[in-house]
């Protein structure tokens, strides 16, 4: 079996150079990308994805660039996406933000570097400016980007005016509405706030809308902040949560402090993941279809990666999904 010394001697150059190519790292020039990739190829040396994205534009990888790895969002959107990019003969390349800037522009180095066919993109952390310039598909999830190729996101708006009506049909006359967290870029998540809050206004119905910090966002941690939020207004009835995160901890707190769940509190979640099964009682939530939206961002990506025209904004429904709390 051949080594990389062997394909280093057959192409005429060290080792060092012969690594730096397999690696994309450094300046590489194009005569010894050929070089290594005519000598991989006549000593048989790893016949793989490697050495056949030396002769293409492009590997068969997808970055998968998103904020949060523990959230059970994005945990679910990985493993949907993850499997739909194997389906059609790609793997991903995770990268974990932790909603910093700077380790978002660094992943998309990486991503550009590792000569991924595209982007899928999660985090709103990263300016615009960034993209600017990229010579490969850029598909964003639950954000919107002038310059990308293709945005997929499910019908927030909606999601929110449903997780109103039903609060609203279960006698709720004072509610809270645990929004998104307070970013300087605008999502579509935003849109539930703005769906429930229409309705609640059409129907008369009093509301308290919070924004969680972004350390809450970070941590998973919002007991403390629903537990000041139902302390400060007692007659609070009814809560719509952004996440089944949020809404899980708001079941937490009610139990602690004694308010019966859905006798004097009645509680939706939105998104619908496997926590939303788990809590006692099960979470009444907006169901955001996770596996749809991760199969369509990689069939939009493969599309554009091959040059077929593809839609510019795919908005997928939403659907409430009652269960105990509501």
């Amino acid at each position: 079996m051949a080594t990389i010394k062997d394909v280093a001697r057959e192409a005429g150059l060290t080792v060092t150079t012969v690594s730096r190519v397999l690696n994309n790292r450094g300046y590489i020039s194009d005569n010894a990308r050929r070089k290594v990739a005519e000598a991989m190829e006549k000593l048989n040396y790893q016949p793989n994805e490697v050495a056949r994205s030396l002769h293409k534009k492009s590997s068969k990888t997808i970055g998968v660039i998103v904020p949060h790895i523990r959230h059970p969002y994005f945990a679910e959107m990985i493993s949907n996406l993850e499997n739909a990019a194997y389906k059609e003969g790609y793997r991903i390349l995770l990268c974990n933000t932790q909603s910093k800037e700077e380790k978002a522009k660094a992943y998309i180095e990486i991503c550009t570097g590792n000569r991924v066919a595209g982007i899928i993109l999660f985090s709103g952390q990263v300016a615009v400016e960034t993209f600017m310039g990229l010579d490969i598909p850029v598909i964003t999830m639950e954000r919107l980007l002038d310059s990308g190729t293709a945005a997929v996101e499910c019908d927030n708006r909606t999601g929110g005016a449903l997780a109103a009506e039903k609060l609203i049909a279960g006698g709720c006359k004072n509610v809270i509405l645990i929004g998104s967290t307070d970013t300087k870029v605008e999502l579509p998540a935003d849109q539930r706030s703005i769906g429930f809050r229409e309705v609640c206004d059409r129907r008369g119905v009093f509301y308290v809308e919070l924004d969680p910090e972004e350390t809450a966002y970070n941590e998973l941690t919002y007991g403390n902040m629903m537990e000041k939020a139902l302390r400060e207004y007692p007659k609070t009835d009814g809560v719509f949560a952004s996440s089944d995160v949020i809404a899980a901890q708001t079941l937490q707190v009610c139990n602690r402090l004694g308010i019966s769940v859905p006798g004097q509190m009645k509680i939706v979640g939105f998104d619908d993941v496997m926590l939303a099964q788990l809590t006692t009682p099960q979470l009444t939530t907006i169901h955001q279809p996770i596996k749809e939206m991760a199969q369509t961002a990689v069939r939009l990506l493969v599309d554009a990666a091959s040059g077929r025209m593809v839609p510019k904004q795919t908005v997928l429904p939403v659907q409430l999904i009652e269960r105990g709390t509501a």
